[in-house]
């Protein structure tokens, strides 16, 4: 089944061969721990982007002039190592075309393949991660292609900056880098100046994460592991200003939208940040 067009484009806008973006929509469920329906997010996030007004005023830039192609979703029934290299396939047909990957999950085992191909496009490349949950288990529930394992899986490949953690099991601590974990009890405390340490420890070239998690559910509640405490709309829009500013975006992810009943504003959130996130990154190229 053919997706829906993000920010509902014309074709004229949306040439495979010609678009700077390759949106990856890939609904996959299969490891999430709690509440199911992950595998619903992507579809539901391209319907709310629709709405989006395609201006936008940050970065007084449009961002779908350069070209935003969405490709059929990405299906796996079996495991989520199977998943990884589905993902990791597309991603790299993706950067092999010279566009952007963005990639719509779905539960974040998603990403795993997602950052595998971008590693092995990007020697050297670092992973920024801005999430609730710290998902550096090297393995659960037999798997280590786990959503709980993902930045493990990440860190074998490159280095990793987690931003927004705020629960973690006490087996991941020993191997947890204490210098690039910036935990929401202290962001929550502190001034803005962690988001410059932040940069400094990224490489050139950034993979970007986000698990809608790492938000506070009164922003976004429609998500399978919600967690209290979280970070706002402003500070992750400026974190993400001053990495893309500094960096280079060679991919990014925004996973774990469960959408729920009457909560049409969280679907647009995961919308309106994926524009959002777009913009910039599309006007620094510019």
């Amino acid at each position: 089944m053919t997706a829906t067009p993000f920010l509902d484009l014309p074709e004229e806008y949306r040439d495979p061969e010609r678009s700077a973006v390759a949106v990856i929509p890939v609904p996959y469920d299969g490891t999430s721990t709690w509440k199911k329906g992950a595998d619903r997010g992507p579809a539901a996030l391209l319907e709310a982007s629709g709405q989006i007004e395609l201006y936008d005023i940050e970065t007084d830039s449009e961002p779908y002039l350069h070209g935003m192609v969405t490709l059929d979703p990405v299906r796996c029934e079996e495991g989520p190592e199977a998943l990884a290299d589905l993902v990791d396939a597309r991603v790299d047909e993706a950067l092999e075309r010279g566009q952007l990957p963005v990639v719509l999950g779905g539960e974040h085992s998603v990403s795993i393949g997602a950052i595998r191909a971008a590693a092995r496009h990007r020697p050297g490349m670092s992973v920024l991660q801005i999430d609730a949950h710290g998902d550096t288990r090297e393995e659960y529930q037999g798997s280590a292609f786990n959503h709980a394992c993902v930045m493990a899986r990440a860190r074998q490949w490159c280095p990793i900056v987690q931003v927004g953690i705020r629960a973690i099991d006490r087996s991941e601590m020993e191997a947890l880098d204490r210098e690039r974990v910036f935990f929401a009890h202290e962001i929550a405390t502190t001034d803005d100046a962690w988001m410059d340490r932040v940069v400094e420890l990224l490489t050139d070239d950034v993979y970007v994460t986000v698990d809608l998690d790492a938000f506070d559910p009164s922003l976004v509640p429609a998500t399978g592991t919600p967690e209290p405490g979280g970070l706002g709309w402003y500070p992750v829009n400026e974190l993400l200003r001053r990495v893309v500013e500094a960096r280079r975006v060679v991919g990014f992810d925004v996973v774990e939208l469960l959408p729920q009943p009457g909560d049409h504003a969280s679907e647009f959130f995961a919308a309106k940040l994926t524009h959002r996130l777009l913009a910039m990154i599309l006007a620094g190229r510019a």
